[in-house]
């Protein structure tokens, strides 16, 4: 559950702290006020993608923080190792934006990244928006939808599945008529000879750019070896002053001993220099300089470059891609007992692919009519009294991704009408409905805690709208749910009602989230039934609406708690 949301800097909104219950929350306000910011800030949350135009003008970052039930999201923090023992309840989690249009985003005070944030975010909540609707137009998304009311496991199909492409990708690969292996032959067989010739080393090309860099600094190198010999160990050289400097020190200390020190100082000069000295020599003598050695340097740093640009390829992936063309030559050599194996093993595969997609389907038939009688039902709730649903499965001629069938959702809205693609028959408010339906069927096996829905009231008034409100206060009861809307009866069912208010203040825009108490309440009912004339009738009406949501309320929880108790 969502328990608090504190917003900073985010759009018109300089700082607001929204405080969330469980039951239906709902939030209401003048078109423009910035509900779809509270939204946003709250998508932010579950990782959706975000950017610095959403930083308020002025501000150097926007912040935003929620604090969620912690228990929602044990599983999650167990399996990113960041479950460490704290024996708090809440869970904190904060996104921030930078004017740079860098985001960073933590977890009870743990940096994580953006996908963590959106595996932790879609255990979470669940955010509707007006577009879920047209969602249902997408009927590749019916079967989806289908799997998860009957609660179908499909891992062992899709493991299946996945092993019999590779095969096939495998029988694909060496299926090749006798010319085009030839040719294919040749080319591996003369790539392998190549490299082979090669004796490629990953480091090979740094030890000949050093190598080539000192050549090609040889007469200066063997000038300062010179130098540097001679500044050391000529007649007039640091190793001889040392050595003379040394005697005369041990032979004042004769007469004042506090010189030792200065002598077993130069002493250990001596040996410094001595080994300075050896080390140029040794190095010296190592140096055999010659312009053919240049030349065959030069060579192989081109033949290098060649085989790079050739098989495009970098000089640290060509002994892997030498593995690789030895493997497909002796595939190719092998190629048809390898095939009759394939055949087998494919025939093998497909049997049991096709076992268990008719496991599948056998389980998607008996689901299928559950699922649209009880959307059915729920479309008759929602002022759609005529609507028939249906579900219609349909085999497929191959194994596919999720087995042997395709779905898709029908829907007759009006009496007498054959059922049909939604697409072609519900309206705005009719698809905002069918949407709310399905929620409504399928959150019953979701273990999603919060839903939100922005605007779901698209199309909808009258008797429609009084029935998703109650749709939504009945959801209330098992689902924490945020609400956006426009409808006072929707708004009436609210446990927790926040107006959402715009001003200016000093020349500046800004967005408050303000609670309401019963009056509020009372008041903002008012003017969504008929704007600012807020009259004592239309206080009344609310008042009448407020009370009738309240008795909605309870009778549902009684139904709730006998249904329970039986």
């Amino acid at each position: 559950m969502l328990r608090e949301l504190r917003i900073e800097n985010i759009a018109v909104i300089e700082r607001a702290d929204i405080r969330f219950d469980a039951g239906l929350n709902v939030m209401t306000g003048e078109t423009g006020a910035g509900k779809s910011i509270v939204i946003d800030s709250i998508a932010a949350l579950t990782g959706a993608r975000v950017t610095r135009d959403l930083i308020r003008g002025g501000a150097e970052r926007a912040t935003v923080t929620g604090v969620f039930d912690r228990a929602d999201a044990e599983n999650w923090l167990r399996d990113n190792e960041l479950d460490d023992g704290d024996d708090s309840d809440e869970l904190i989690v904060q996104r921030r934006i930078t004017r740079d249009g860098k985001s960073s985003c933590r977890v009870c005070g743990n940096p994580v990244s953006a996908q963590q944030l959106r595996e932790l975010g879609s255990a979470l909540l669940e955010i509707h928006g007006q577009n879920d609707g047209l969602q249902l137009l997408d009927e590749k998304r019916h079967l989806a939808a289908l799997d998860r009311f009957a609660g179908l496991d499909l891992d062992p199909y899709r493991e299946a599945y996945r092993t019999l492409c590779t095969l096939r990708e495998e029988r694909e690969r060496l299926n090749l008529d006798e010319e085009e292996k030839e040719r294919l032959s040749a080319r591996l067989t003369e790539a392998v000879a190549e490299l082979e010739r090669a004796a490629l080393r990953p480091e090979e090309r740094e030890e000949l750019t050093a190598r080539r860099d000192l050549l090609r600094n040889a007469e200066k190198l063997t000038e300062a070896l010179h130098i540097a010999s001679d500044a050391l160990n000529g007649d007039e050289g640091a190793l001889n002053g040392a050595q003379t400097a040394a005697w005369q020190c041990r032979h004042a200390a004769g007469f004042a001993p506090e010189l030792g020190s200065a002598a077993d100082t130069v002493d250990q000069a001596i040996f410094l220099l001595s080994d300075a000295s050896e080390r140029l020599r040794d190095f010296e003598e190592s140096l055999s300089f010659s312009p053919e050695e240049y030349d065959r340097i030069e060579e192989r740093l081109r033949e290098l470059s060649r085989l790079e640009r050739k098989y495009r390829r970098s000089l640290e992936d060509l002994p892997a891609y030498l593995d690789e063309c030895r493997g497909r030559l002796e595939e190719i050599s092998f190629s048809e007992e390898r095939l009759q194996e394939l055949d087998r093993e494919i025939t093998r595969q497909e049997k049991r692919c096709t076992a268990l997609a008719e496991d599948l389907r056998e389980e998607r038939r008996k689901a299928s009519g559950r699922l649209a009688a009880l959307i059915e039902k729920e479309l008759h709730d929602l002022s759609m009294p005529a609507a028939r649903f249906l579900v219609e499965l349909t085999p497929l001629t191959e194994l596919g991704p999720a087995g042997l069938d395709s779905a898709r959702f029908l829907l007759s809205a009006n009496r007498g009408e054959l059922p049909g693609r939604i697409s072609r028959i519900a309206s705005g408010g009719e698809l905002s409905r069918i949407m709310l339906a399905m929620k409504q069927v399928l959150s019953r096996s979701d273990p999603v805690p919060t839903m939100i829905f922005d605007e779901i009231d698209t199309g909808v008034s009258g008797i429609a709208a009084q029935r998703v409100g109650e749709k939504l206060a009945e959801l209330s009861g098992r689902k924490q749910v945020l609400c956006v809307t426009h409808l006072p009866q929707i708004a009436a069912m609210a446990d927790r009602h926040a107006v959402i208010v715009k001003t200016e203040r000093e020349g500046r825009t800004l967005t408050e989230v303000i609670p309401l108490d019963h009056l509020g309440r009372q008041r903002e009912i008012a003017r969504l039934h008929g704007g600012d004339n807020i009259t004592e009738t239309t206080l009344r009406s609310a008042e009448e609406q407020l009370g009738y949501a309240a008795q909605f309320k309870n009778q549902h929880q009684n139904k709730e708690k006998t249904n329970g108790s039986i």
